[in-house]
């Protein structure tokens, strides 16, 4: 007898990611004025930044913290801007300010850029293209090309002279990618557990799943982290992301899944905490 496959709900998105930094004043600094995220709330080694009032980074304070790139937890996480002249705008803040960038990628279904923070945290800032032109066709489109700058400036008057203050309202989590310690592991956990459809991979190195017909919502991959194990307490690592559902029953279907693996789900003022196969922390909330 066959068995359904489970389909997490289509409206699904990614939420706020949580991590742990080494000096708060000094990433704060940062976010604001190379990111352009704005500060929330703050208190004694916390913060809550955002943009436009929505709330899509927690920093937690750990003095001492050191990063850990070659453990499991973030690869990056990616803020997804309204439109193609936002992009634009960063772009040339960031080109006027000097703010120190690792890559900017054309992925066909996404323009991207690419940067880290003090402590070493992956940041994608990105804008999508289109999904006429890459909806159900993600693993056919979607690649990694060298991003064509002078176009996308372009799309400004005067790229010296555009206005910039912060990330514009309507920015969101785009996605966010993990390093897992195996794919096909992470797979069977978040396509077969949590629902996720999975839109494209590269072997068992990379895998792309989303909801709903998007590109996608989680990246997992093992580029820096095969094998490895979770960073130690003192490292400056993702402490969670989050995956918001459209309801509390949605929800609560997702948090029925993992524990019918035998993973217990842990109950949070916010909602749900489950862990995937490489114990990357996944907040299930409702919206």
């Amino acid at each position: 007898m066959s068995v359904t496959a489970p389909t997490i709900a289509p409206a699904t998105t990614v939420g706020a990611v949580e991590l742990t930094v080494a000096d708060l004043a000094r990433s704060l600094d940062y976010y604001r004025s190379a990111i352009g995220l704005g500060v929330l709330e703050q208190a004694e080694g916390r913060a809550a930044l955002g943009a436009g009032g929505t709330e899509l980074l927690r920093l937690v304070e750990l003095p001492g913290a050191r990063p850990a790139p070659h453990n499991t937890g973030l690869f990056h996480f990616a803020l997804l801007v309204p439109d193609r002249p936002s992009l634009a705008r960063w772009l040339a803040h960031a080109a006027r300010d000097r703010v120190s960038l690792t890559g900017a990628s054309d992925h066909v279904v996404s323009e991207a850029v690419y940067l880290r923070d003090p402590d070493y945290h992956g940041i994608e800032i990105y804008a999508d293209r289109p999904r006429e032109g890459w909806e159900g066709r993600v693993a056919q489109r979607m690649t990694t090309i060298p991003l064509d700058v002078d176009d996308l400036l372009g799309e400004l008057e005067d790229p010296q002279t555009e206005p910039w203050e912060a990330l514009p309202d309507g920015t969101t989590m785009g996605h966010v990618h993990l390093q897992v310690a195996d794919v096909p592991q992470a797979v069977a956990f978040y396509r077969d557990v949590l629902g996720f459809d999975l839109v494209a991979a590269i072997g068992n190195q990379a895998a792309f799943l989303s909801a709903g017909g998007y590109h996608h919502h989680v990246g997992a991959n093992t580029w820096n982290s095969a094998g490895a194990s979770p960073p130690l307490a003192n490292a400056a690592a993702l402490r969670r992301a989050t995956i918001v559902l459209p309801d509390a029953d949605e929800r609560d279907r997702a948090a029925a899944r993992v524990a019918d693996t035998g993973i217990e789900p842990e109950s949070h003022d916010e909602g749900v905490l489950v862990r995937d196969p490489s114990q990357n922390a996944l907040l299930l909330t409702a919206a």
